[in-house]
């Protein structure tokens, strides 16, 4: 994995104790985007404009065609005492993650969500095909079963998701992944430095 010495225009890629972001090749990262110490993006995801990952005391992992959408902060906790694992964050593959979304320390299966504005702290986990609506808290350790839909503030559950509700997850990860293609185009034919 990674492409760290790639040319990303108006990307903000800063190594910090010995760890710098490693990037696919085929990754789109927007500019106005700040990627901080042990961050690793896998193929074909996205991340959009003006998003931080910052990974200066735990590391941030995002698998593939996984998008996370303009001014979503990704952050982690390290080990403590107690805690030898600490709480990185861990996103899976085709996974969506809407716009200011804050993500600490917790865990995403592969084809989850995450709605507009919606938190996950340390240790939550929202399972395989599992929404997590806009605006809602995922609160530390919580876990979210598969094809759960979770709202509200604190977030609880709330009925199981429909397989046309699942499909309309993977169309949005196939239109991320394919409108990532034509901003990274923009991007390069724009010129930023």
């Amino acid at each position: 994995m990674g492409d760290t010495q790639m040319y990303r225009p108006g990307v903000n890629i800063i190594p910090i104790h010995g760890k710098t972001p490693h990037i696919h090749e085929t990754a789109f990262v927007a500019p106005g985007c700040t990627l901080i110490g042990d961050v690793e993006i896998g193929a074909e995801s996205s991340v959009w404009y003006n998003c931080v990952l910052r990974a200066d005391v735990s590391r941030i992992v995002i698998g593939e065609r996984t998008n996370i959408q303009d001014g979503t902060v990704c952050h982690c906790d390290p080990p403590r005492p107690g805690d030898e694992e600490g709480s990185p964050l861990i996103i899976g593959d085709d996974v969506l993650v809407g716009h200011m979304a804050m993500l600490h320390g917790c865990t995403i299966k592969d084809r989850g969500f995450v709605g507009l504005g919606a938190i996950a702290m340390n240790k939550a986990v929202i399972g395989h095909d599992a929404m997590l609506a806009a605006g809602a808290m995922l609160t530390e350790g919580k876990v979210m079963d598969d094809r759960m839909l979770w709202a509200g503030r604190p977030a609880k559950p709330m009925k199981e998701l429909s397989d046309a509700a699942i499909a309309g997850m993977r169309t949005g990860v196939a239109h991320y992944t394919e409108n990532a293609k034509h901003h990274a185009v923009a991007v390069f034919e724009c010129g930023l430095k």
